[in-house]
């Protein structure tokens, strides 16, 4: 169930950055979408899922990392260098369960679930921020 409303979250976002953002809040949704469907391919079983250092949902996250820093290094907003900042941490946990195996499954995972919720939330926030900046600009650059 969480994972479906986390799904459907996740797709209204991404179709919001499609109305109203610009190439950043695209290119975000985009990650995060692409990031989603690796994880699932990757995924371990549910039975066996966040019991031990996953390295596949490792590698996903990090290149997920790697995607968010380089559209923040592009970017104009300052919102990406967040989002940025969140998947190190999300990224960081799986290095926290490489670290400490008795880590309990229930925290790891939740843990690794937690950040994806701002970070979708900060894409939304992003898009809707953008719109408002140049509605501005327009209304400055054309009063009439």
């Amino acid at each position: 169930m969480r994972i479906g409303l986390f799904n459907l979250l996740l797709l209204a976002v991404v179709a919001l950055t499609w109305w109203r953002g610009r190439f950043d809040e695209r290119a975000a949704g985009l990650i995060c979408v692409a990031g989603n469907l690796a994880t699932m391919l990757v995924a371990q079983s549910m039975a066996t899922r966040f019991q031990s250092f996953d390295l596949l949902a490792f590698l996903v996250d990090l290149c997920v990392l790697g995607a968010f820093v380089a559209l923040a290094l592009r970017s104009e907003r300052f919102w990406p260098m967040w989002v940025a900042g969140l998947q190190l941490t999300a990224t960081s946990v799986h290095l926290l369960k490489l670290v400490s195996p008795d880590l309990m499954r229930f925290v790891f995972g939740a843990a690794l679930a937690f950040w994806s919720y701002p970070i979708i939330l900060l894409i939304a926030v992003g898009t809707l921020r953008t719109q408002l900046v140049e509605g501005w600009r327009a209304r400055l650059l054309d009063p009439a």
